[in-house]
């Protein structure tokens, strides 16, 4: 049976051109169309690639970034106007920029509040109980709260092109040598005999596309399940991956 995945962390669009901007270091009042674009495009054809639902309101930002970019390539057609009357050229990214900082507001209202609720889920009225049985168990830290799937999906597209495996995809149809449940059980043998954690890139021994597809995948399910954990030690480092409890 084909296996496909929904993934319901991205926000839309915008919320990935952000994601972008961020990354590259990029002035969001001056963004180079050329750049954005193919990154953009680049998340899009690996999403494909892993059979992943990709909204209509994602191509449509496609189209839309390379009808900006096409813009900015054609020659300024000079006008001969009198200087009083002279009206400068408009920006073909303005209303992209407009719709950013929008968002962007948005989202940090969003965040805000989300905090506020977090605060104040923390208030409870209940007296203190006897809490010492759980006392060996306090140490435990939550792993993964830092890494998004665009963090797995920029660390999939950096393996990709170390391997040299972007190419277009083939119209042959192949037999699945291994199944992505086979796959789990290998992840979780190879975590156990590990201490501590291992790199993700690790996890990808072979490297034919087919097998680092079906890893993704194993990995991304394994995480839904909750037997595995992922950490960043900083902002796109190397991601961590360890069995649940491992760590």
């Amino acid at each position: 049976m084909e296996y496909k995945v929904k993934i319901d962390a991205f926000e839309g669009p915008l919320d990935l051109l952000l994601h972008l901007i961020h990354q590259l270091e990029i002035d969001i009042y001056d963004i180079p169309m050329a750049e954005i674009t193919e990154q953009y495009l680049d998340y899009i054809h690996t999403m494909k690639q892993l059979e992943l639902d990709v909204a209509s309101e994602y191509l449509v930002m496609a189209a839309t970034l390379l009808a900006i970019k096409s813009k900015m390539l054609l020659p300024n057609q000079e006008q001969e106007e009198p200087e009083d009357e002279f009206v400068p050229e408009e920006d073909p990214r303005e209303a992209l920029v407009e719709r950013l900082l929008e968002y962007k507001k948005y989202k940090e209202a969003a965040r805000k509040l989300k905090r506020l609720e977090s605060s104040r889920s923390e208030m409870f009225t209940k007296p203190p109980s006897d809490l010492s049985e759980f006392a060996a168990d306090a140490g435990g830290k939550k792993i993964g709260a830092n890494v998004t799937i665009y963090d797995m999906i920029g660390a999939l597209n950096k393996l990709l092109r170390r391997k040299k495996l972007q190419k277009p995809l083939s119209t042959k149809i192949t037999r699945q040598e291994i199944s992505i449940e086979e796959r789990m059980d290998d992840i979780l043998k190879r975590l156990e005999e590990t201490p501590g954690s291992v790199h993700f890139n690790e996890l990808f021994p072979f490297p034919d596309k087919e097998h680092i597809v079906v890893t993704f995948l194993a990995v991304l399910e394994l995480i839904k399940r909750h037997e595995i954990i992922v950490e960043q030690e900083e902002n796109f480092g190397e991601i961590l991956v360890a069995r649940k409890g491992e760590k």
